[in-house]
Parts: C-alpha cells; sequence; structure tokens
C-alpha cells in the first residue's frame, strides 16, 4: 500500500512538474528579474528529473535498446529544432553555431557522462563489463561521422576555410544519415543481442511490474513536454548565463558549453543511474546513442537547411579542438576496447574533461 502511494506521488509531480515550467516559460517574455530567473531554473532542474522518470517508465515498457534510443533521438530532435530556429531568427545567424553545439554535446558526452558512468561504476563495483560488439559498432560509427563532419572540411579544396561546398555538404549530410540509420538498424533489428545488458550482472529490481500502456503513453508524452521545456527554459536563460560569463571574463564559447550541459542532465541522470545498478551496457547504449544521433541528425538537419536557405556553414573545427576531440576518442576507444571497465578508464576520460574545460575558459 504504502509503495503504490510513493509511486502515485512520484507521478504526481512529474506530471505537474513539466507543466508549471512551461508556464514559467511563457512568462519569462513579460518577466525579467533574478528571482524569475532563479524560479525558472529551479523549474528546469525539476524537469530534468521529471524527464529521466518518464525515461525510465518506457524504457522499461517497450525494454533494450529501445528505451535508451527513445531518450536520445527525443533530445537531438528538441535541439536541432532549436539550432535551426536560431540559425534562422534575424539577428542571430551564426555560421559556428551548430559546429560549435554539436562539439560541445559530443565532448561532454564521451569524456564527462561516460567518464562518470565508468568511475562510479568502478568504485561500487570494482569492474563491469558490456557487450564490446555493440559498443564497438557505435564507435566505429561516429568516428566516422566526426571525421566527415568536423574534420575533413578543414582540409577540402573547393571552399576556402572550414567549409563545404553545396554538392559537398549535401553528399556528407547524405552518408552521415546512412550511416546512423544503418547503425540503428543493426541496434534494433539485425543485431540487437549486442546491445543488451546481461541479466544475472544487474542488481537493480529489473523485474518489477511492466507499465501499462495507458501508464507508457502518458510517460513518452511528457517525455518530451519535458525535455522540450528543458532546452526552452535553457535557451531563455542563455542571455542570463552569457550577461554572467562575460563579468567573470571568460570566452562567450563557454555560453554553448554550459547550455550543453543543462540540455544533457536528463540522459546523464539516467546514464548515472544504470552504472550505479551496474547496467553499464545501458549507460553505454544511452551515451553513445545520444553522440551519434547528436552529430548523425543534426548536422545534415542544419545542412539541409543551409543549402536551402543559402547560409553559410563552418563544420571544421579549429586546430585546438580538433586534437583535443581526436584525442577524446582515440581515449575512449582504448578504454572500451576489452569489454571490461575500471576506474582508471573513468578517471583519465574525466581529466580529458578537466582540460577541454580549462582550454575553454583560458584559450
Amino acid at each position: 500500500m504504502s509503495e503504490n502511494k510513493t509511486t502515485s506521488q512520484r507521478l504526481h509531480w512529474t506530471l505537474i512538474a513539466p507543466i508549471v515550467a512551461w508556464l514559467l516559460f511563457a512568462g519569462h517574455y513579460m518577466v525579467s528579474s533574478l528571482f524569475y530567473s532563479i524560479l525558472s531554473f529551479l523549474a528546469l532542474i525539476v524537469s530534468v528529473l521529471a524527464a529521466v522518470h518518464h525515461a525510465e517508465v518506457v524504457a522499461h515498457r517497450v525494454g533494450e535498446p529501445f528505451g535508451t534510443l527513445l531518450l536520445a533521438i527525443a533530445v537531438t530532435i528538441i535541439e536541432v529544432g532549436l539550432i535551426i530556429s536560431l540559425m534562422l531568427t534575424p539577428g542571430h545567424e551564426s555560421p559556428a553555431l551548430a559546429r560549435d553545439t554539436v562539439f560541445a554535446t559530443e565532448m561532454i558526452i564521451i569524456t564527462c557522462i561516460v567518464g562518470m558512468c565508468l568511475l562510479i561504476g568502478g568504485l561500487k563495483y570494482g569492474e563491469q563489463t558490456f557487450s564490446l560488439d555493440g559498443v564497438s559498432a557505435a564507435l566505429t560509427v561516429l568516428s566516422a561521422i566526426s571525421v566527415f563532419t568536423l574534420i575533413l572540411p578543414n582540409y577540402t579544396q573547393s571552399a576556402p576555410g572550414p567549409f563545404y561546398n553545396n554538392k559537398q555538404l549535401f553528399f556528407v549530410a547524405i552518408v552521415s544519415l546512412i550511416l546512423y540509420g544503418t547503425f540503428l538498424l543493426v541496434q534494433t533489428i539485425r543485431h540487437r543481442n549486442y546491445f543488451l545488458q546481461q541479466e544475472e550482472e544487474t542488481d537493480e529490481k529489473t523485474h518489477s511490474a511492466v507499465p501499462t500502456n495507458k501508464a507508457t503513453a502518458i510517460s513518452i508524452v511528457f517525455l518530451m513536454v519535458s525535455l522540450a521545456v528543458v532546452v526552452l527554459l535553457a535557451e531563455s536563460l542563455a542571455p542570463g548565463i552569457e550577461a554572467g560569463i562575460d563579468k567573470l571574463g571568460t570566452p562567450k564559447s563557454m555560453v554553448g558549453v554550459v547550455i550543453a550541459m543543462i540540455v544533457l542532465l536528463p540522459e546523464g541522470i539516467s546514464a548515472l543511474q544504470a552504472t550505479r545498478g551496474n547496467r553499464l551496457q545501458s549507460s553505454l547504449n544511452l551515451a553513445l546513442g545520444s553522440a551519434l544521433a547528436s552529430i548523425g541528425l543534426s548536422i545534415p538537419a542544419v545542412a539541409f537547411v543551409a543549402i536551402y536557405k543559402g547560409l553559410p556553414l563552418t563544420l571544421g573545427l579549429d586546430m585546438k579542438s580538433t586534437v583535443l576531440y581526436m584525442l577524446s576518442l582515440f581515449i575512449l576507444l582504448l578504454s572500451l576496447r576489452t569489454g571490461r571497465t575500471t576506474i582508471l578508464q573513468g578517471v583519465i576520460l574525466l581529466i580529458v574533461f578537466a582540460v577541454y574545460i580549462f582550454i575553454t575558459i583560458v584559450p
């Protein structure tokens, strides 16, 4: 009886919180004060927790890897919508907006989120295991798309600078979609077993009652509602964040990093919760799936918009960012090459993330 009551209360606040957050977001254009910004930020955090809860409900109902895939794609679609809307807003056009956003997202996922998962899992269990086949597939696709979209533009000759011409941009966008689509086919149909956690390795209550269709449908709706308001509130708070960063004397590129960290909170919390339950495979499915969705969907989407609208699109990273990104991918490949992890790999990845943040603040 007590358990049912607790579940009911939790469901209650996870339904109310996103609605309140949407009301605060609507009032953001009419009210401007420090107190209102703090209130909006608190609503954003609570909405993140609500999104995590609804994602867990859906994941439990549909099973792996569909649950983690849904959360990753949902966040990415909303993120893409915001990037495109900013690209098309007069006065806010930035050729490097998509590149900077995707780069920050990739670095946060593959160094910070994965690093924290490996560190926490190593501290709690000593050693954790996962399916090497599934992780290798994800890392192979991620490496290919990353080079095609963020590195290769610096070395082509048809257009000066870190740009593709329209033909190259269209071709790379199609190639990225094909690679990501093929990965989804492998993950969900052809070789789904590569991405499943071995049941005997978990220590959480994995055999609890499966949510009903009605509860799952409600959670799907409120997952999207929660994620949307999280991203929108993060964007609405961006001017305040930018003003604070200017006062600290740090580069404006930190604004994108801070917003990306907020947007990735639902995925980060979900990944860490899975790790604490000794489900590292689920954590890696979510983290690497999010990294793939971000670069495999965002870049093609903004590429098609840029071509259609005739907008310039900067894709190639500068040398400093290229070195850090390639180092991160290289360390990640080495860390996950055996199917077993300890705290060492987690510490190394988190150190790389710390260097990334430090170099961003002190370029």
